[in-house]
């Protein structure tokens, strides 16, 4: 909304004939009374003394990027008040200049609508003035569309493993970011509870509240298609997804026990003697997911920031390297290290093991699968950014950001009310 700064007071006036004051009192209207007042009298028409930078002509219409400005041309007089409001009801909010001689628009006008600017001054005397402006605003030439991308690739997946979303466009609007993430869809069968979560303007993912089912089929789709998002961005077509998960893998390496336990369907079913990072290098703690497997891998200190040459430099040639951050995390094979694996830490971060057991290791699990450390001294694995760190959020944190049920009671998604409403007879 627009500011109305204080009044300037009026310039006095002389008054002649009011020297018995009964006669003042009762012919005040005659010289005394609202005659006699500028800021009583009816408004005048402003339409000289400000300038509008909207459409003059018949027919023309504003261009709904370009802010409105008005000014007063007149130097003795002064803008007062501005209010802009189009067939809605929705007002355009703007900053009036401290001298009264600007005001300008400070949020955007909606395209193809109608608008009315009533513009309030004063003059030099304090007398008020009134203009009142119609436009229209100009439609769209061509209609953005917001597109989304759905990962990961098709295919079986380990039950750790998050939906996501790449939008074409940022959108950073909550209201907008609503009407996106209403128009996501992601079914599970079996059926669990599951949140959107926006790591940025351009990138959403979904996960359960806890892990997926073993042996689930994950169906994921876009109804943007045609959507309004908001007056130039409209929703466009997104190919569908479906996954399935296959058992139920969780590894979890305890670095003080030096010691990885494999668990399928909840079932331990192998235990390896690891080394972890050492001190300055301590692995990261936390859930992680596997990204992708490489059966050889050259790995060189210099690519996480080790100097070539330093005491801490190496240059290995390793196999059976199963990855789990983007930034050079792997359970590998180290035969190098066999003598301490279950009994020291002395890696640069990764997960080390016999040949042997890196190789099962690498033939039993799949992308999606968890590996969890526990015991380090590291920190904690980022929930984004560096892989799937998705998992180290709390549920009630993950739901915090949703555009749809933050700040809502955690409880069945409306997809699982509806399938509980008992149907009426």
């Amino acid at each position: 909304m627009s500011q109305t700064p204080r009044p300037r007071r009026p310039r006095p006036r002389t008054v002649v004939g009011c020297t018995l004051l009964v006669t003042a009192l009762i012919a005040g209207v005659n010289a005394c009374g609202s005659d006699g007042n500028p800021l009583a009298e009816r408004p005048y028409d402003a339409a000289d003394q400000i300038a509008f930078n909207g459409p003059s002509g018949d027919g023309k219409k504003a261009d709904p990027d370009t802010p409105l400005e008005i000014t007063a041309e007149d130097s003795d007089g002064r803008i007062t008040d501005v209010t802009a409001v189009d067939a809605s009801g929705r007002y355009v909010t703007g900053e009036l200049s401290a001298d009264g001689g600007r005001w300008h628009s400070t949020s955007p006008l909606a395209a193809d609508a109608h608008y009315t600017v009533r513009v309030s001054t004063e003059d030099e005397d304090g007398a008020p003035g009134r203009k009142v402006f119609a436009f229209d605003t100009s439609r769209p030439t061509t209609k953005k569309r917001l597109t989304v991308k759905f990962g990961p690739k098709a295919g079986e997946y380990g039950v750790g493993q998050p939906v996501t979303a790449e939008l074409n466009r940022a959108v950073k609007d909550k209201d907008q970011r609503a009407i996106v993430e209403r128009s996501l869809r992601v079914e599970s069968t079996p059926a669990v509870a599951g949140a959107w979560h926006w790591v940025d303007d351009k990138t959403i993912h979904y996960r359960p509240k806890e892990y997926w089912p073993a042996h689930a089929t994950i169906d994921v789709r876009s109804d943007l298609d045609g959507v309004r998002i908001n007056d130039r961005l409209w929703g466009g077509k997104a190919k569908p997804l479906k996954l399935t998960t296959g058992d139920r893998v969780i590894a979890v390496t305890d670095a003080a026990a030096h010691s990885m336990t494999v668990y399928k369907n909840d079932e331990a079913i192998k235990q390896i003697p690891v080394t972890t990072g050492k001190p300055g290098f301590d692995t990261r703690n936390g859930v992680k997911v596997v990204l992708g497997k490489e059966s050889f891998v050259r790995m060189r200190s210099s690519t996480v920031g080790i100097a070539e040459g330093s005491s801490e430099s190496y240059d290995l040639p390793v196999y059976w390297a199963t990855r789990v951050t983007w930034s050079g995390e792997y359970v590998h094979a180290a035969p190098w290290s066999v003598g301490s694996q279950g009994y020291a830490n002395v890696s640069h971060g990764c997960t080390g093991m016999s040949t042997g057991n890196a190789e099962w290791f690498f033939n039993t699990v799949r992308e999606g699968d968890v590996v969890q450390v526990v015991n380090s001294g590291g920190d904690m694995m980022a929930p984004f950014g560096n892989g799937f760190g998705d998992w180290n959020l709390e549920w009630p944190k993950w739901r915090e950001g949703s555009a749809l049920i933050a700040g809502t009671p955690d409880g069945p998604s409306p997809a699982d009310q509806a399938r509980l409403r008992p149907q009426s007879v």
